[in-house]
């Protein structure tokens, strides 16, 4: 169960209209978020947030109406890899909170996101191609 001490931001998914009748709650502490779903059989998933890779926050023209906003995140969790928190208030203030929050857990558990970039090549062989130098006797 989530101690609801640590808890910096809760809510639930809103349906159409922006209204919390949803039996999906969200609850964030400082380093985890929890997805708790269900009625009668409750189901309580949690990501650590030093494993969360990416976010993203896409509003529709109906969200920014009812002040709604979904936020993808991209995890290296193995049971939570890829989900939305969905149809929450204020949902670029809380993807900012959850980034910094990020960032802080990052850096508590000395955890460093690798990035990949093909486009810099700033030294021989770092490209994915590089085989070697090219020379006329290796022929």
């Amino acid at each position: 169960m989530v101690d609801k001490s640590r808890i910096i931001w809760h809510d639930r998914k809103r349906n159409g209209l922006g209204l919390p009748w949803s039996f999906t709650v969200y609850d964030l502490a400082e380093d985890r978020l929890f997805v708790t779903t269900g009625i009668l059989n409750k189901r309580e998933d949690e990501v650590r947030l030093y494993r969360v890779v990416d976010t993203t926050l896409t509003r529709s023209l109906w969200q920014r109406i009812i002040g709604t906003g979904t936020i993808h995140l991209d995890t290296a969790d193995k049971t939570m890899k890829n989900f939305d928190i969905i149809n929450v208030k204020s949902a670029n203030d809380v993807k900012e909170e959850l980034a910094q929050l990020v960032e802080k857990a990052r850096q508590a558990g000395r955890v460093y996101a690798r990035e990949s970039v093909d486009d810099d090549h700033d030294h021989p062989g770092d490209g994915p191609d590089f085989d070697g130098p090219l020379d006329d006797d290796n022929h």
